[in-house]
């Protein structure tokens, strides 16, 4: 009977970790197909859902069929309580943020998986095998993926809140050259550190706790000193950068956990940041060791550049010249997000085409706070996504472009990135406004942009400025054209 007994007893965890497994290919398939669908705006939401439906079969199955030690996960209402929890703030935090505070929304979410990477490091270094150790010592593959884990999650926390801080205006930019040499400072005592605990041999863990928070405390330092430098028109690649690491941090977690699920999550997460900060970096016209380093946005002098005259134009002549023109560009920006106007916008954009007018949005990658920002404000306000041109592809449209309507971007249409080698954007790509035949600049005022230069494009021959607050010129711009 006992052996009966041992032999069902057998079958049943076979049979669920069968099905674990297979939860978890499903899972990680579904990652694929989800990351796939957000590669097109129309059917981004639907990419979102069945990732989300991925992570929900994990954490159920999980939950439901993982084993430790033959035993089921303990504490279910504690986990259960705390998943509760956390879907509140999550989803009353999401259906409030603004399109505007969408950058640090995606930061304090980044910040958060890095911290639980770390967190599950810290848990898990003081019960590491004694077996393991007795046969390998400290230097094995399982050690080093709680190392990495802890030391690439704190970086993606500290640094996803410093970038949180100076997206919402509350942290400043730190741009000492002394900062370069600090980072790689803290960088080379990051790996020397890690290579000394895994060749510490056979030892104890848990009585060498200490030596895992010295670990994350450097690594919180440096995860704040490397951000703290970066600043203006760079944030966008700052942000890709630490999801990716939030990404490889995960990935460790799948490592040691052997969890197929958590471990393609964190790759998938990891690969495209990683590949989204290159295309940023392209698109900033910078490099991505500065970025590692630190050294990004750094400053520059601009030259002497004589200014000109500011001309301004009222409302019926834009209303006139938008209204008898053949091909108008828009080209958006944070002000645009500010102002909330991406509506009015479109309607402005529909009451043209009415009138026989081709109208185009230019995109240009790192315009707003964060990769894809104008993509997603757009799409907000149901603009149809193939009417979003990237700047590479509308650039040589421009020249046969009678009036390009700049509206809240600064730097990307800035001509100092091509003319001044002086200019901290200068080789940065830019939208190339000043080749159309007629700009029209929509501000509040001669303020200067997020990289805080002067912009050349408003003393241009051909420039004409419409002061004042995107939406309600947009909605006064629309009624003007209603009646002619």
């Amino acid at each position: 009977m006992n052996d009966l007994f041992t032999i069902s007893e057998t079958i049943n965890f076979t049979l669920t970790d069968i099905l674990l497994e297979a939860s978890y290919l499903i899972a990680s398939v579904l990652f694929i197909i989800g990351l796939k669908m957000l590669s097109n705006p129309q059917s981004a939401r639907k990419g979102n859902i069945w990732a989300a439906i991925g992570m929900v079969l994990a954490i159920i199955t999980t939950i439901l069929f993982h084993r430790q030690n033959g035993q089921p996960i303990g504490n279910i209402g504690y986990i259960l309580t705390a998943i509760a929890i956390g879907t509140i703030i999550g989803w009353s935090i999401a259906i409030k943020v603004k399109m505007t505070a969408m950058p640090q929304l995606v930061s304090l979410f980044n910040g958060m998986g890095g911290a639980s990477a770390a967190l599950i490091s810290l848990m898990e270094f003081p019960h590491i095998s004694p077996e393991l150790i007795a046969a390998e010592g400290m230097m094995n593959g399982h050690v080093l993926a709680i190392l990495l884990g802890l030391v690439i999650g704190s970086v993606s926390f500290a640094g996803s809140m410093i970038a949180l801080g100076k997206l919402d205006g509350r942290i400043g930019d730190i741009r000492s050259p002394f900062m370069r040499y600090i980072n790689i400072s803290l960088l080379l005592f990051l790996l020397v550190f890690i290579v000394y605990i895994m060749n510490l041999g056979q030892v104890i863990p848990a009585e060498i706790s200490y030596l895992i928070y010295i670990l994350l405390a450097v690594s919180m330092v440096y995860g704040i000193a490397f951000v703290m430098p970066i600043g203006g028109a760079d944030m966008p690649v700052v942000i890709s950068l630490l999801n990716s690491f939030t990404g490889v941090a995960a990935a460790m977690g799948g490592f040691l956990y052997s969890n197929q699920a958590m471990l393609t999550g964190g790759i998938l997460v990891g690969s495209a940041g990683t590949i989204l900060t290159i295309l940023m970096c392209k698109a900033m016209n910078r490099s991505l060791l500065n970025v590692i380093i630190g050294a990004f946005g750094g400053g520059g002098t601009a030259m002497e550049h004589e200014e000109g005259n500011i001309r301004e134009i009222t409302l019926s002549d834009a209303a006139v010249l938008l209204n008898y023109s053949q091909k108008v560009v828009i080209v958006p920006g944070y002000g645009l997000a500010v102002a909330q106007a991406q509506h009015i916008c479109h309607d402005l954009d529909k009451m043209l085409e009415s009138k026989g007018v081709e109208v185009k949005y230019a995109i240009h990658p790192v315009a707003g706070r964060m990769p894809g920002h104008m993509n997603v404000l757009l799409a907000e306000a149901d603009v149809p996504y193939e009417k979003l041109i990237e700047s590479e592809d509308i650039n040589p449209e421009l020249p046969n472009t009678d009036v390009v309507v700049v509206i809240g971007a600064n730097d990307v249409v800035n001509p100092a990135a091509q003319d001044d080698p002086a200019s901290p954007i200068y080789g940065m790509p830019i939208i190339n406004a000043r080749a159309a035949k007629n700009i029209i600049v929509m501000k509040r005022g001669m303020g200067k942009g997020y990289a805080a230069i002067e912009n050349y494009l408003f003393f241009d021959p051909k420039t004409r400025m419409l002061f004042g607050n995107a939406k309600d010129t947009l909605q006064a711009l629309v009624a003007e054209i209603k009646e002619l």
